[in-house]
């Protein structure tokens, strides 16, 4: 017999081996808490039930997952993004609350426009667009990958929460996106991880995230900034916004490129740990 809290403490305990005591904790009550479908309030104020039998068998595997590294969002199927509930696979990257910074800028600056039109590239599960669309209503999406099966992905994330989004698959660097009109806001997190960094990441996004939206050739860590912002020059309307999500040790340069390719306006933000994450400029008018 085992109550709720002594499952959360047990597999806690194991998911010390090799995270830190914290991380595991709330590993665990995240484990716990999708598994029985208890929000964080009930699992506490339910401490002392005792777990059904039947509702025991998932743990055993779940743990085992998760002492291979694999990140709890794709051992669960999910991660949280913006307030919403995203399906994740290891075709997608998972969420991160420096994209949850990145949505909040663009918000911040487009929020009560009517109409905008919104191209996301490298979307993965979806989570820009589909954030974009909680706070920008009546907004037109369109949203690119190259990988297909990321796209299924996000197509269901979409249709879950009933938001209409233009899905195309094409390579980026090859070819261009197919809008319905000139953009308003184009926003990007494309892959920006030299390769020489891989020795300073964690098991768990190195086993099993997507390295295509992970890496670049350490020659060219801008290689996506420039591509992208080089169509954005076409497909930009007049006063319309470009966003990137960037790699800190290259705010300058990325700032840099794109004002010589013409935009105005271009800065680097910090994000809340004042590291320089974000770019955006603006199309002249």
């Amino acid at each position: 017999m085992s109550t709720l809290r002594q499952l959360t403490t047990d597999l806690s305990a194991s998911l010390q081996a090799i995270y830190p005591a914290s991380e595991a904790d709330a590993m665990a009550g995240q484990v716990v808490e999708h598994v029985l479908s208890l929000s964080p309030l009930q699992r506490r104020m339910q401490a002392n039930e005792v777990v059904p039998i039947d509702k025991l068998t998932a743990f055993p595997t779940i743990q085992e997952r998760l002492l291979r590294h694999e990140p709890l969002q794709y051992v669960l199927g999910v991660a949280h993004f913006a307030g919403l509930e995203l399906e994740v696979t290891r075709a997608t990257l998972i969420p991160r609350p420096e994209t949850e910074e990145l949505v909040a800028l663009i918000l911040q600056e487009q929020r009560g426009k009517a109409g905008i039109q919104v191209l996301d590239i490298g979307t993965g599960s979806g989570c820009i667009p589909l954030a974009l669309a909680q706070g920008l209503p009546g907004s037109c999406l369109t949203a690119v990958d190259i990988s297909a099966e990321a796209l299924i992905v996000a197509r269901r994330n979409a249709a879950r929460y009933s938001v209409s989004i233009e899905f195309q698959q094409l390579d980026i660097l090859h070819a261009a996106p197919r809008i319905p009109a000139p953009l308003d806001v184009l926003v990007s997190n494309p892959p920006y991880v030299l390769e020489q960094e891989r020795p300073l990441m964690r098991a768990n996004v190195l086993d099993y995230e997507p390295a295509a939206a992970l890496f670049v050739p350490d020659n060219d860590p801008l290689l996506f900034y420039r591509r992208i912002a080089e169509l954005g020059t076409t497909l930009i309307r007049p006063g319309g916004s470009i966003y990137f999500e960037i790699n800190e040790q290259y705010a300058a340069e990325t700032v840099r490129l794109l004002t010589a390719m013409g935009y105005q306006q271009a800065t680097a933000h910090a994000d809340l740990f004042g590291k320089m994450r974000i770019a955006r400029a603006t199309w002249p008018v």
